[in-house]
């Protein structure tokens, strides 16, 4: 029995029965509604359901045109878009064309008002336009948009030869022939591509427009609509563009997205196509994905949307290039240009010298990338070569990885001087990385439920090779020139490659995926016959691949036996250079908008310090007392050539303590000092600004009077200012003075820079310090709104720092406004003294940490203080965001 959600006839009938009829038609829209909702739930064909749709809406527009329009009236009822291409999700656009003939009725403008008042009153929303045949002709000629609208148009009710002259007036013979209408929206799907970064694997995906969703496959149908006039997508395999096994793939991933579509529509009630982290976990478990050791279920759903929309990208490519070959070069293809035996150029592709090779000749589904590298003259791969790919990979199996030859072309692929990041990416894309390291399958499409990863791993991994690669190119010098100067010297940068295609292999496999992609790694190498040294080398890098982020951002790296610590892991230069262009590359892989100057500062920083002390030998560190002498030195320099008294900033320094040279660079503790002894005594409290020639940000200092509430008051005022603090130093003097200073960024990660800015936060902050009273001051910043679908359990950690006599504490929790603020709030309950903070905020959470002692500069006792600034803390933030 063939499924219906509204009885046509029958409805008519009750309808000609009725002198009500607008309840019939809202009860019929309430039912046929509820009623695709209750068959989409049952698991119903998501094809039927779209159907039923059309068919809903279609009955009742005829009803009510037939209801609000006068009988014999030229003018007609036209379905165009999507809805005229026979598609209607739940809440999709419902767009309509009335065409008017010529004989226009006197009564029609009235009508037509009637008709569209009725439409809204039953709760149907249309898009509509009223036109005659020559103002549809004009604005189809102008607009490419409007004639794709009017190509899939469908006749609902009217004249059927005022229909058939549109049809006429519109085609390819009179307005927009077949090439220039594909060429237009070729360049129009590059530009929509380009708004999603050319990447199918934004966090928060369109599910039409995103590249791999389902405009791709509408282009397709434009387009083989526009030049064999085709009614149906099957025509593609009639026209020999597609396999019958293609296309029914191809109808796979459609009917795939429409599911999502579909569900999206009835979760949130309306047309939406974004998938929003705030649906993306209900959607999940409405498809039966749950958490398990693997992954998140939300992980898990996601990974295969990205995997159904890299196929459908692929297929979208290579049916656009065949389009391309037929339509535009009118398959007069240039002649054949031999490569090697297995491979010639045509018209600037890449194509196989017979369709056989691959067969005769696995390895050439290695070689054709290798050949690619060689001739960056060629534009790409031939889609019927890309066919043939996708029908061989199965080739690639146990003994095809064994095969010596395959082993020598991957390596000799890692090891070219150019094209390696489009070979990889091909690679990728053709599905030959996954098979040739099967590891490598677990991670295509798969996404971090987080705000910090902002690609799926497998495109991460790409973005990191890529970005090392511009270290070696001299043009992007201007970007990292410490990393040119580094990959230069470096040997073997393909260890380096190995490393970063190995890095996160095994995110999603349980466990530590640092340990388990070394180990990949390491037998990876080995197999490829690589030195024992080599091996050791990648695998190392894979494993340690986060240890110089974590040090940075995160330990006091001012402190002589941090950099000790960390040289100590490094034991060798060479190490360390391959690890610092991995981890920058790394950074700047996992969302390029959260790099900024404040990082690279760091990082080189973390690189110069450990280069000198393993220069200087690790048997031979530089003490604290020697690096605040030299820091002395090149501060007091500074300032005698200011024309400052020697004898006034030798007594101002004695009554600061030996951390607050140790803990600042000679040209901040230079400034610092210049600003404080050349305050005018009505001055106080003092707040000053200035860019951080070293340090990435923007530098504040505030001096005056030493008071509890100045930390947790200082944070809040520039919490609110949309300022973030990366890092904080406070130091109180002998004089009962303190000097607080701290690194803060704008929200785009970049210094504070235009002076109408400086000023206001520098009353601002001024004007709080004077009144110095934080029960009067909240924090009101709204959390933006993906944040508030991610949730971090807070952890607090305590450890000993005996050689500084301190206490560390690391706070992990949700970012908030007002986080900084509280914990200072928590501080001033427990008579802790902090003495220096480090402020990470990753994605969705914060990772802190702080430097505290108590009243008597002592580490905190294990006991009651850690009870009490947990339960201090807690509180705090019992209130939530």
């Amino acid at each position: 029995m063939r499924l219906q959600i509204i009885d046509a006839t029958a409805f008519r009938k009750t309808l000609a029965k009725s002198d009500t009829p607008l309840p019939l038609f809202q009860e019929a829209i309430r039912e046929g509604n509820e009623t695709l909702r209750q068959l989409f739930e049952q698991g119903e064909s998501v094809v039927e359901l779209v159907k039923l749709r059309v068919l809903l809406v279609d009955t009742l527009l005829i009803e009510a045109w037939k209801l609000k329009i006068p009988a014999g009236t030229d003018v007609a009822l036209i379905a165009v878009g999507g809805y005229g291409r026979g598609e209607l999700h739940p809440a999709s656009d419902i767009d309509l064309l009335i065409l008017i003939g010529d004989e226009l009725h006197a009564q029609l403008p009235e009508s037509l008002g009637g008709l569209l008042s009725f439409l809204w009153d039953i709760g149907l929303e249309v898009g509509h336009s009223v036109r005659t045949l020559d103002e549809c002709t004009q604005e189809a000629q102008r607009d490419i948009t409007i004639v794709t609208s009017l190509m899939e148009s469908r006749l609902l009710i009217g004249p059927e030869a005022l229909y058939q002259e549109l049809s006429t007036a519109t085609g390819p013979d009179r307005i927009w022939p077949s090439e220039r209408f594909f060429e237009t929206k070729w360049e129009e799907q590059k530009r929509r591509y380009l708004k999603y970064d050319d990447s199918i694997s934004n966090l928060e995906p369109n599910i039409k427009e995103s590249p791999g969703g389902l405009r791709d496959i509408q282009m397709v149908g434009w387009v083989v609509k526009r030049h064999y006039g085709a009614e149906t997508m099957h025509d593609l395999v009639s026209h020999g563009f597609l396999t019958e096994a293609e296309y029914q793939d191809l109808m796979a991933g459609q009917e795939q997205l429409w599911r999502i579509r579909f569900a999206l529509h009835l979760l949130t009630g309306r047309r939406e196509d974004r998938m929003l982290f705030d649906y993306q976990r209900a959607l999940a478990e409405q498809f039966g994905f749950r958490d398990d050791r693997q992954g998140l279920g939300v992980e898990l759903f996601m990974q295969q949307y990205y995997r159904t929309a890299l196929r459908l990208s692929r297929m979208n490519e290579m049916l656009l290039q065949l389009f391309q070959e037929v339509i535009l070069l009118k398959s007069h293809l240039d002649e054949p240009r031999p490569i090697n035996r297995h491979f010639q150029a045509r018209s600037g592709f890449l194509e196989v010298v017979d369709e056989g090779v691959f067969k005769r000749y696995p390895l050439a589904l290695l070689e054709l990338f290798l050949v690619m590298q060689q001739h960056p003259e060629l534009n790409g791969v031939r889609a019927s070569t890309i066919r043939l790919i996708r029908s061989h990979r199965h080739l690639i199996d146990d003994k095809f990885r064994a095969d010596l030859g395959a082993r020598s072309l991957f390596m000799e692929i890692m090891r070219q001087p150019r094209g390696l990041t489009h070979a990889l990416r091909w690679m990728n894309r053709y599905g030959i990385l996954a098979h040739y390291i099967p590891a490598f399958a677990n991670i295509v499409g798969r996404m971090q439920y987080d705000l910090f990863h902002v690609y799926t791993v497998d495109e991460h991994t790409l973005f990191l090779i890529r970005n090392l690669r511009r270290f070696a190119i001299d043009k992007h010098r201007c970007e990292f020139p410490l990393c040119n100067d580094i990959m230069e010297k470096l040997l073997k940068p393909e260890l380096l490659y190995l490393a970063a295609l190995f890095h996160d292999i095994a995110k999603g496999r349980g466990g530590d995926h640092s340990t388990l992609g070394a180990r990949d790694a390491l037998a990876f190498c080995q197999l490829h016959g690589l030195s024992y040294y080599d091996s050791q080398l990648v695998a190392w890098l894979v494993e340690k691949h986060l240890l110089m982020s974590i040090t940075a951002q995160r330990k006091d790296i001012s402190d002589p036996e941090v950099i000790c610590t960390f040289a100590r892991e490094m034991k060798t230069t060479t190490r360390l250079d391959y690890l610092y262009l991995l981890t920058i590359a790394d950074i700047r892989a996992t969302d390029p908008n959260k790099w900024n100057n404040w990082k690279n500062a760091l990082l080189r920083e973390l690189y110069h310090a450990t280069k000198q002390a393993l220069l200087r030998g690790l048997q031979n560190p530089q003490e604290a007392d020697e690096i605040i002498q030299n820091k002395q030195a090149g501060a007091r320099h500074l300032l005698e050539s200011d024309g400052l008294d020697p004898a006034r900033v030798n007594k101002h320094w004695l009554s600061l303590s030996l951390d607050y040279f140790l803990h600042r660079t000679w040209d901040e503790i230079a400034w610092q000092t210049r600003m404080v002894l050349t305050a005018r005594p009505g001055e106080l409290p003092l707040v000053v600004l200035r860019k951080s020639p070293t340090r990435g940000g923007t530098e504040i200092l505030i001096y005056g009077e030493d008071e509890d509430a100045l930390f947790a008051l200082t944070t809040g005022v520039l919490d609110q200012l949309g300022l973030n603090i990366v890092s904080a130093h406070l130091e109180t003097a002998d004089t009962g003075l303190m000097l607080n200073s701290f690194l803060v960024l704008e929200e785009d990660g970049t210094p504070v820079e235009e002076a109408p800015r400086r000023e206001e936060i520098q009353h601002t902050l001024r004007a709080a310090v004077n009144d110095l009273n934080p029960t009067n001051f909240q924090v009101l910043r709204r959390i933006p709104r993906q944040m508030k679908h991610f949730s971090t359990p807070t952890r607090i950690d305590f450890a000993r720092d005996t050689s500084n006599q301190r206490t560390i504490m690391k706070l992990v929790t949700d970012d908030r406004p007002g986080l900084l603020s509280r914990v200072g709030n928590a501080f001033i309950a427990c008579n802790v003294r902090l003495i220096n903070a480090k402020i990470a905020t990753i994605g969705a959470e914060a990772e802190d940490t702080f430097f505290i002692t108590d009243r008597e500069n002592r580490p905190l006792s294990e006991r009651e203080q850690y009870v009490c600034l947990e339960q201090a803390i807690m509180e705090q933030l019992k209130g939530g965001p």
